[in-house]
Formats: structure tokens, sequence, C-alpha cells
């Protein structure tokens, strides 16, 4: 099975590179914001303590100081890829912490505020499943009508067991519900999943992998498990409760994720990194661009791509 013409690209992928190429014409150029937002799962309306991998200091910006506004966050931003790669279009990507956590009122301002900014042409708005009430999700709505909109809910893993594991404060159904509720809005879904969480299997992963690709879901982010110091996950590995995936496994893990997914979703990220002062392990996730080389050589050598086995398994 040839991989399909229209991504329009050398990978075996369907990169975000290649959709904003499609979508517009040109590369576009997502800026990242810290709009000062806080967590359900650690302010205690749903939890404490939030996710055992997160380290809850939030970005560099708000570790160094009092935030800039979303408007100076965006200059700064659109200045340095203008500078270095000639760039025309931006999406606001609010990004740290749930990004729908708050009165209706303050989230319309601080979008409109993105909004109209010079050359932003929509938003990104990274939040948890349990935080978009159909009022927001309404408002979101009426942005998409003349705007990009994605929406990136984080959910790591579809089995409530682990979610109940990592402490996430929600259930698979609860993610279910928010995916339908934006079907057919115009509001793009993009999900983050994590790769190597602790008691999970090969097969959970990929059942992950299936549950997603027969959702209305338009993107994805495949993460690595990173252990960090100051997180509950970073103190059990360090006392040696739990172990992490080698390079090799994670990558032919994702090679197979990939070839599960429908080959229309866009594979917005496929590693990560973490912050350099509480990274732990694993080692190898440090230098993103060798594991993404990594991931290209596999595909390669097993001559597949994504969606070459969508709708075949783990259904």
């Amino acid at each position: 099975m040839a991989k399909p013409a229209f991504w329009n690209n050398t990978k075996r992928y369907y990169d975000l590179k290649s959709y904003w190429i499609n979508r517009f014409g040109s590369r576009v150029y997502k800026l990242p914001i810290d709009a000062g937002f806080t967590c359900p799962n650690r302010d205690g309306a749903t939890a404490t303590g939030g996710c055992i991998y997160c380290d809850g200091r939030g970005s560099r910006l708000r570790q160094a100081g009092p935030l800039p506004s979303v408007s100076e966050q965006i200059a700064q931003g659109r200045a340095y890829y203008r500078k270095r790669r000639g760039a025309g279009q931006f999406i606001a990507y609010f990004q740290t912490f749930t990004n729908t956590y708050g009165p209706l009122d303050q989230l319309r301002n601080l979008y409109d505020e993105a909004l109209a900014q010079e050359n932003v042409i929509g938003l990104s708005v990274g939040t948890r499943p349990d935080c978009v009430p159909d009022p927001v999700m309404r408002l979101l709505e009426g942005y998409a009508q003349d705007h990009h909109v994605w929406l990136e809910y984080g959910l790591q893993s579809m089995h409530d067991k682990t979610l109940n594991l990592i402490n996430r404060g929600h259930s698979q159904d609860v993610f279910v519900d928010a995916v339908q509720r934006a079907a057919g809005k115009k509001i793009q879904i993009c999900t983050h999943i994590i790769v190597g969480l602790p008691g999970e299997s090969r097969e959970d992963i990929l059942q992950t992998a299936g549950f997603l690709a027969a959702l209305p879901i338009q993107g994805i982010k495949i993460h690595a498990l990173l252990a960090l110091r100051g997180t509950a996950l970073g103190k059990q590995y360090e006392d040696g409760l739990i172990a992490l995936m080698n390079r090799d496994e994670y990558v032919r893990t994702v090679c197979d994720i990939l070839e599960i997914l429908p080959p229309e979703m866009v594979i917005q990220r496929l590693t990560a990194d973490g912050y350099r002062d509480i990274f732990l392990a694993p080692q190898w996730a440090v230098n993103k661009m060798e594991v993404l080389n990594a991931i290209d050589r596999e595909l390669e050598r097993r001559d597949t791509h994504q969606g070459c086995n969508f709708g075949s398994a783990f259904k």
C-alpha cells in the first residue's frame, strides 16, 4: 500500500509542517503562551498534587517572574520566528496547564487578545477533557467559524486503571464525551498520549492508539514518559520502583502506533524532552532529533507508513 499522495512530503507520516503547507500554502508557527492558568488536579477542585509526571512549575516565563501579557508573549515569539525563519503566520498556543479552566469572560478576553495580534490566524488551546463545559465549547466554536482552532486534550492513556494510577482525575468516558461534543463544530481535536506509562504493556499502548483512531480526532502528540526530579514519578524512578523504556523499544512502539492511526491524522509530535535542570531519565530522550531520525529509519526498514494498518488492529 502506497502512502497517501495528499501528504505532499517525503515522510512516512503526516507531519504538522506538511499539514500547514497543505492548509495555508506556507509554514505556520505555534507561539507558546503561559496565560497564568492552574489545574483542577492541583488546586483541589479535582485532586491535589497533579499528575505524577508533572513538576508543576509551569513555563520558564512563569519561573522567571511576573508573566508578560498575552500580547507581549506573542510579540516576542513572532519576532523570534520572523528573524530566524521568515515566518508570516502564527497560531497562539495556550500551552501551560489547563487553558479553559477559568471564568468564561476571562477566557474570552485572553483569546480575543491573542487573535487581535498581527498575523495570528488561530488558536491552539491545551486543556483537560473534564474542563470544557458547554459554554466554553460554544465560545471556541464561535472562534472556529473565522479562525483556525485546535483544542488539545491531554489523555495519556485510554485505560482507566492507568488514569487512576497517574492521578489524572478523569475517566475514559469523560474524554470520549469531550471529543464528541467538539465533533462537527469546525474545531480540530489534538490528543496527547504518553508511551511507557507504569504498568502498561505494548498491547495496552496499541489499544489506546486503536481507540483514538476510531474517534473524530484530527491530530495527536506522542510523548515519551520522562522522569523529572520533584515529581511523584521521579521519586519512584529514583527509588527503583519503575523502569523506563529504552530508545529502541520506544521507537518500535511509536512506529506500531503510527501504522494504526488513520492517514489523515496530523502527527504534531513524536517525542518530548523535559527541563534540563530537573531531568532524570531516560537519557536518550534529551536528543529529540536522534529519536526522530531513529523513527524514520525504523519505518523505512519496515517499509511501512502511517495508516498502513488502519482499521485492521486493536478495535
